[in-house]
């Protein structure tokens, strides 16, 4: 029998700094999601056809349930490791490493798949620069084609990407936060500007009537929509480096969650009002521009703005991705899930500086093999849909498990609809919308394995591969691989909420499990 031991490696001596103000926080989650549309509009219009609006909504109501569960989450246990860690404490060790298998995929496509889209609108420029189109720079390689300029453009956003989370989450926050406000401000105007100058709903409904697609198309349309809302889990990964998470957490998370809801529909309603579908499909780079450039009177000005606006915020968003690979990989560390090696903070800049560098790589070598496929944007859309999906299920179970496995931590923000009874000694209250939001995301997951190959074959190679690693290492250090190490969690809890300075809800835990421990004695 393997031998259990505590898992947390004592030698750790350097912690994250909470640097993460409010602004930081939102824009962290923004940063990641609200630069989705610039990625999935044209994907999605691909399959969606003239259904564009609808499957973008049925998409976005799912979103909505993972906000809210997030929103729980988060500021009831605000530490790195985000939906990992909470699987890890309420399912265990092994499940705790599934998803972060899962949500590991996701953050490292997440570098690969927003520098190739920021890399993308750039190109929206190339014609004026270099007086070529982009896909004038395809070589033969072997069997493939590879577009080697884009590529190589990919590759140099994502080294200075790199440095930047060396020198720290201040420096990297401080990037998200000025470059996102000019992005929501123009984001809002690009919306205007369309109603007023170009929208026709003629079109938008001669498009839902005439070109609805198929059942087929329009649920792996469903599949690719759900990038356009992924990353959330952002605003977790920051929580332990945010400052009074308790009060901040389920504002950003809640502003968050509708903000990029009503962007979403509302860019996939003006599209489809301004241009045939088969236009988005045909640019799926640069689609935002592409629409911004249609626009009478103002598209000359728009298109530009828009194309400089898109590789902006997609740059900051696959920062977000270098942010969130590293914090979750920092955090597993110290649950002995994989090494404490990876768990080393840099002495000057307090930033996991190995995790960075690892797994940064791995999204490098992720874009290479992505430009050797036919797609590079669905390629790499795919495998960020199978990653997080993964891990947004588990999240899920994990947020119903715990209602009933720690009832005693406080929780500043519960998901809405709770069904009251009773368990045991305790009161308990069942989260309805976790498990609708439990079977959407499933069904969304199962989607993508059945209806794309890549999804199907490379997405369970990837958490195999980890799996390999994650046995390999819990045998070394005589840990189960199965079952769990041993944690004391209300130890932890009690640290983290002092660390957060959140003391009145430290108070009320200590009464809770105060309250806990005279009935126990009672019954016995």
């Amino acid at each position: 029998m393997a031998k259990e031991k505590i898992a947390a490696p004592p030698e750790q001596k350097h912690e994250l700094r909470r640097e993460v103000s409010v602004w930081g926080s939102y824009m962290w989650g923004y940063a990641d999601v609200g630069a989705n549309t610039f990625v999935a509009l044209g994907l999605v219009m691909a399959y969606a056809q003239g259904a564009a609006s609808l499957v973008f909504a049925i998409a976005g109501l799912t979103y909505v349930l993972i906000g809210l569960a997030y929103t729980e989450l988060a500021s009831t246990y605000p530490v790195s490791g985000g939906g990992p860690y909470y699987t890890l404490r309420s399912l265990g060790d092994f499940w705790g490493f599934v998803a972060g298998s899962g949500l590991l995929l996701a953050y490292t496509i997440d570098i690969a798949l927003f520098a190739v889209a920021s890399a993308g609108y750039l190109n929206f420029f190339m014609p004026y620069v270099l007086g070529k189109e982009i896909e004038q720079f395809v070589i033969a390689f072997g069997p493939f084609q590879v577009n080697w300029l884009w590529g190589c453009e990919t590759l140099f956003l994502i080294l200075i990407l790199i440095w930047l989370n060396i020198k720290g989450i201040k420096e990297s926050s401080f990037l998200n936060e000025v470059i996102g406000i000019i992005v929501i401000v123009l984001e809002s105007s690009l919306i205007v500007l369309g109603l007023i100058f170009a929208w026709k709903p003629e079109l938008l409904a001669s498009q839902w009537i005439n070109q609805f697609p198929t059942f087929k198309s329009f649920t792996y349309s469903v599949s690719l929509a759900i990038i356009s809302f992924i990353g959330l889990e952002s605003i977790s990964q920051a929580a332990q480096e945010t400052k009074r998470p308790a009060t901040i957490i389920p504002r950003t998370s809640l502003a968050l969650t509708f903000s990029v809801f009503i962007f979403a529909v509302s860019f996939s309603t003006l599209g489809l009002g301004v241009l045939p579908w088969q236009r988005f499909a045909e640019n799926v780079d640069n689609p935002l521009a592409v629409l911004a450039s249609s626009f009478p009177l103002v598209g000359l000005i728009a298109g530009p703005l828009t194309a400089a606006l898109g590789a902006l915020i997609l740059f900051i968003s696959s920062n977000t991705g270098i942010m969130g690979a590293s914090r979750l990989t920092y955090s597993f560390s110290q649950y002995g899930i994989i090494s404490s090696w990876f768990g080393q903070v840099h002495r000057k800049y307090r930033t996991p500086v190995r995790t960075i560098l690892v797994f940064s790589l791995i999204g490098i070598v992720q874009t290479i093999l992505s430009f050797l496929t036919p797609s590079v944007m669905e390629t790499l859309a795919i495998m960020y849909a199978f990653g997080a999906t993964l891990g947004y299920t588990l999240v899920f179970i994990a947020l119903i498990k715990l209602r009933f496995s720690d009832p005693y931590s406080p929780r500043p923000y519960k998901i809405p609809l709770n069904l009251n009874f009773k368990y045991k000694t305790l009161k308990v209250q069942f989260p309805i919308l976790a498990l609708v939001g439990m079977l959407a995301v499933g069904t969304i997951f199962s989607q993508i394995i059945l209806t794309n190959k890549i999804g199907r074959i490379a997405g369970p190679l990837w958490v195999i591969a980890c799996f390999v690693y994650y046995a390999w290492y819990r045998k070394k250090e005589g840990l189960p691989v199965f079952r769990s190490a041993k944690h004391d969690w209300e130890k932890e809890q009690i640290e983290v909420l002092t660390s957060a300075e959140e003391f009145d809800l430290l108070e009320q835990y200590k009464n809770s499990l105060a309250e806990r421990d005279k009935k126990r004695v009672r019954l016995k």
